[in-house]
C-alpha cells in the first residue's frame, strides 16, 4: 500500500495530524524502553507483552466495530498475523527479551538503526530515499556508534537481539506497505490482537512463569496497554502507510535520547560526556530527515 498522491486533499495526511503521530511515537515510545524495564521486573517478558498487545488490541477492536467499523476480512486477518508477529514479537519481544541483560538506554540506543534499515528495505519495493534523508541517516549512525564506544554495557546475546529487533520491525512495516492489510485504525487492532496472541502462545511454549506482579510493574503494564499500545502503536500504523520511511522511522533517533533523559532521572544511570554528544548529533540527523522536501505546506510531509 502507498500513500496518496492522486486524491482530494481530503486524503491527503495533515502536518498537524503527521506531527501529532510523530509526537507521540518520538515521547511516549522513548519512555516505554524504561517502563518495559520496570514491568518485567515482576512479570514474564513476552508474556506480558503479549497480554498488553491482546488487551490493547480488544479494546480498539470493540469500540471501532461499536463505531460501525467493518471487521477485516479472511485475507487481511492472515496478513495482520504476519505483520503483527514480525513487529510485535520479533521487533518489541526481541527488545524486552534482550532488556533482561541491558539497560533501558542501551536498548533505545541500539534500534537508532531503524532508520537506515526500513530506507534500505524501502529500497527493495522502489521507494527513494533523499540525498539529505542519506545525510540525516548517516549523522545518526554516527551518534549511535559514539554512543556505543561510551555506554554500551550488555551481553552478547542482548545485543544480537538488539540487531535483529530493527530488521524484523522496519521489514515488517515497509512489507506492510505493499499487502491487502486492514484500513485505518483497524489495521492496528488487527495487528495487536493477532500478535498479542501468537506471543501469548509462544510464552506457554517456553514456560514462562506468573507471579503476583510488584505495583511498579502494574502500572508499567498499564501505562504500555493505553499509552505504548493504544496511542503510539496506532500513531505508528498511520505514519507508516502515509509518510515516507525515514520519516516514519525516525522516532529511532529521538526514543534514545527519551530513554537515556528517563534512564538518568528516574533510573539512576549515568551518561558520560561523550555520550551527550552523541546524542546531539542523533538529533541533528533527525533534523535532516524530518526536514520537509518541499515548501512548508500539508503536502510536504506526504509520501514521494
Amino acid at each position: 500500500m502507498t500513500a496518496h498522491s492522486t486524491s482530494s486533499a481530503a486524503t491527503r495526511p495533515t502536518s498537524l495530524l503527521v506531527w501529532g503521530c510523530l509526537l507521540a511515537v518520538y515521547l511516549v515510545w522513548g519512555s516505554t524502553y524504561f517502563v518495559i524495564k520496570v514491568a518485567i521486573g515482576s512479570m514474564p517478558p513476552v508474556g506480558m507483552l503479549g497480554l498488553r498487545f491482546l488487551l490493547a488490541g480488544a479494546v480498539l477492536y470493540g469500540v471501532l466495530r461499536l463505531r460501525g467499523v467493518a471487521s477485516p476480512s479472511p485475507q487481511g486477518w492472515r496478513w495482520s498475523a504476519v505483520i503483527g508477529v514480525l513487529l510485535l514479537l520479533g521487533g518489541t519481544g526481541l527488545v524486552a527479551l534482550a532488556e533482561r541483560q541491558a539497560s533501558s538506554s542501551v536498548a533505545a540506543m541500539m534500534l537508532a538503526v531503524s532508520p537506515l534499515f526500513a530506507a534500505l528495505f524501502g529500497r527493495i519495493w522502489g521507494e527513494k530515499t533523499g540525498g539529505r534523508e542519506w545525510l540525516g541517516i548517516g549523522l545518526g549512525l554516527v551518534g549511535l556508534a559514539l554512543l556505543n564506544l561510551s555506554e554500551l554495557h550488555a551481553t552478547p546475546l542482548a545485543a544480537a537481539l538488539l540487531v535483529m529487533a530493527p530488521l524484523c520491525w522496519t521489514f515488517g512495516s515497509q512489507w506492510s506497505r505493499h499487502l491487502p492489510m486492514p484500513s485505518g485504525l483497524m489495521n492496528s487492532a488487527a495487528q495487536m490482537l493477532t500478535g498479542g496472541a501468537v506471543m501469548l502462545l509462544l510464552s506457554a511454549l517456553m514456560g514462562e512463569r506468573w507471579q503476583v506482579p510488584s505495583a511498579a510493574s502494574a502500572w508499567s503494564f498499564v501505562y504500555l496497554i493505553v499509552f505504548g499500545s493504544l496511542l503510539a502503536y496506532s500513531a505508528y500504523t498511520y505514519l507508516v502507510l502515509h509518510t515516507r520511511p525515514a520519516l516514519a522511522t525516525s522516532y529511532a533517533y529521538v526514543n534514545p535520547l527519551v530513554a537515556v533523559l528517563l534512564g538518568v532521572g528516574l533510573g539512576g544511570e549515568h551518561l558520560r560526556p561523550l555520550g551527550w554528544l552523541a546524542l546531539a548529533i542523533i538529533v541533528g540527523g533527525v533534523g535532516l530527515m524530518t526536514w520537509p522536501r518541499r515548501r512548508p505546506a500539508p503536502e510536504a510531509l506526504d509520501a514521494a
